[in-house]
């Protein structure tokens, strides 16, 4: 018998005072049972993070060659294609060629530090893409913040995120490993 994803509702008071961006957004996020807790609440910071209108969640570990997340037009263009972890280099070369902007939210400690090391001289050549860096003790205290049901308030101002909800509140300072030249 098959293993089935846990279903976790999340209500996402959004003010990203950074980007101007005011939004209340329900999700409906599928754990998979290989994913972690941290992993899915690190998708939800990672929606909270890039939130508009257009921004869905993607097929990420139960579909080959989709995201975590993406942001399509109406055309079905793939503007944002956002990764969640540490993925393989030559997925995101593929993901890099079909989106405008690739983004990659890595964590894991050192794990994530030794994958950085070992991949960011082939990663530069992708000019469109972004890697941002979550400390351990950050996603921990994201971690805590999980339930099946979840009300949180997701404040953005000069880079720090502040989540909050019921079980307490996390404080993240996402670090640029590499951002495109502007």
């Amino acid at each position: 018998m098959a293993l089935r994803s846990t279903i976790y509702k999340a209500e996402l008071a959004i003010a990203d005072i950074d980007r101007g961006y005011y939004a209340d957004h329900a999700l409906t996020l599928a754990r998979h049972p290989s994913e972690t807790e941290e992993r899915l609440m690190v998708r939800a910071l990672a929606f909270a993070m890039h939130a508009d209108e257009r921004l869905a969640l993607a097929g990420d570990i139960s579909t080959d060659g989709e995201p975590a997340l993406w942001r399509r037009d109406d055309t079905g263009v793939i503007e944002q294609w956002i990764e969640v972890g540490l993925p393989d280099e030559r997925r995101l070369r593929r993901a890099a060629g079909r989106a405008d902007e690739v983004i990659v939210l890595a964590y894991g400690g050192r794990k994530a530090e030794a994958w950085w090391q070992d991949n960011a001289r082939d990663l530069a050549k992708l000019r469109n893409l972004t890697v941002w860096f979550l400390p351990p003790e950050e996603c921990e205290a994201l971690t805590a913040l999980a339930e099946r049901s979840m009300r949180l308030g997701c404040t953005h101002q000069e880079g720090h995120w502040l989540i909050s909800g019921p079980r307490g509140s996390a404080e993240l300072i996402p670090l640029a490993w590499q951002q495109p030249a502007r």
